[in-house]
């Protein structure tokens, strides 16, 4: 379908026009953008670029009558006819108004694609924008429940994330708070490997800068420990949590200590007990500095 935009008079750039009518501009050379054509375009959403549909424009299905020309998105004629208004229910379709959606262009219903509040999504449940996976706070992610922008996974509170569970922003691992990571639970920036704290690191668990050798030893509770030691201990399940999570349709973002507190306390109590000790007898535990850290008082 071809598709005019106007504003609430039906003009279009201060032009009257009248549904029934044909227009023709008179001229042979072609160019958009100005007045040798008549605009319009394949669709109520690209139409939505020059013509917003949050307000009181209106829309017209037109007719080609003459040459036409395009640069893919809006297309232009030098004869056209004004063949109907469209109104009512059609326009809300076209809008993507039904089975749920209060926002604009958007495909499918509650269990294939509804009951988004944004615009453009083609998955469930989104109050962003151009989403295509679901429950997105954020806009353009192809993931699923992101409060960022531009993810492709998931979990994302940070922005243009490859990878899941990322809470900054351009990394292709997951869980890094860092940003520009393509390793995993970075919590420095621009690392290539794993567990870095510090920046333009390509091993793994380094504080510092630039190294490509992993170090033996690290400090847990503030003192020095055999990497591997570490490694080999068992670690209570507790201690990974999430700063964000959705509760009843809505994005919830916990500070780094409501997030600890959060994931022990929803422990039962024999779960409580078995962690503790597991948390106890990690290399170096001191209390009063897993106090500092969590608020969580063992």
């Amino acid at each position: 379908m071809n598709i005019k935009g106007f504003d609430k008079d039906l003009k279009c750039r201060d032009f009257q026009f009248e549904v029934g009518k044909t227009y023709d501009t008179g001229t042979i050379e072609l160019k958009l953008c100005s007045d040798s054509v008549f605009h319009y375009c394949k669709s109520l959403q690209s139409v939505h670029s020059y013509y917003s549909c949050k307000n009181n424009n209106r829309f017209c299905e037109i007719e080609m009558l003459g040459n036409e020309i395009t640069d893919g998105e809006k297309f232009g004629s030098n004869k056209i006819k004004i063949v109907r208004e469209i109104t009512g229910e059609e326009l809300n379709l076209l809008k993507g108004l039904i089975n749920g959606n209060t926002g604009l262009f958007n495909s499918g219903g509650c269990n294939s694609g509804n009951c988004n509040s944004g615009n453009c999504n083609s998955g469930n449940w989104n109050s962003g924008y151009d989403n295509s996976g679901d429950d997105n706070s954020g806009g353009y992610n192809s993931g699923n429940w992101n409060s960022g922008y531009d993810n492709s996974g998931d979990d994302n509170s940070g922005g243009y994330n490859s990878g899941n569970w990322n809470s900054g922003n351009w990394n292709s691992g997951d869980w890094n708070s860092g940003y520009d990571n393509s390793g995993d639970d970075n919590s420095g920036n621009c690392n290539s490997g794993n567990w870095n704290s510090g920046n333009w690191n390509s091993c793994n668990k380094e504080s510092g800068y630039f190294n490509s050798i992993t170090p033996k030893t690290i400090n847990i509770f503030n003192k020095p420990c055999n990497i591997n030691a570490w490694e080999k201990a068992p670690k209570p399940n507790f201690i990974y949590f999430k700063l964000t999570e959705w509760v009843n349709d809505k994005l919830i973002t916990y500070n780094y200590k409501e997030a600890f507190q959060k994931s022990y306390n929803n422990l039962n109590e024999e779960e409580k007990k078995i962690q503790t000790e597991t948390l106890k007898a990690l290399p170096n535990f001191d209390a009063d500095v897993f106090y500092e850290i969590s608020g969580i008082r063992i």
